[in-house]
């Protein structure tokens, strides 16, 4: 899932080195914590946080199959 999110975040912004996802993972749930360079955050935020909305949908779609539930934030 982890790979998922890379994929995503980094065909979005400009910096795609910049993009670090961190995995925090429990019993029935994990947390992927996405960082990224100050200048692309509003492009993975989107307008009114419509496209992190969509990324959080595309994770609990791929989600399904795995059984477990997956946290998407965005950290400073």
């Amino acid at each position: 899932m982890k790979d998922l999110v890379v994929k995503i975040v980094q065909a979005l912004v400009d910096q795609p080195e910049a993009v670090s996802v961190n995995e925090i993972d429990s019993n029935q749930t994990a947390v992927l914590e996405v960082s990224v360079a100050k200048t692309d955050m509003g492009k993975v935020i989107g307008k009114h946080g419509r496209t992190a909305q969509a990324i959080r949908t595309i994770i609990g779609a791929a989600a399904g199959k795995r059984r477990k539930r997956y946290l998407f934030e965005i950290i400073d």
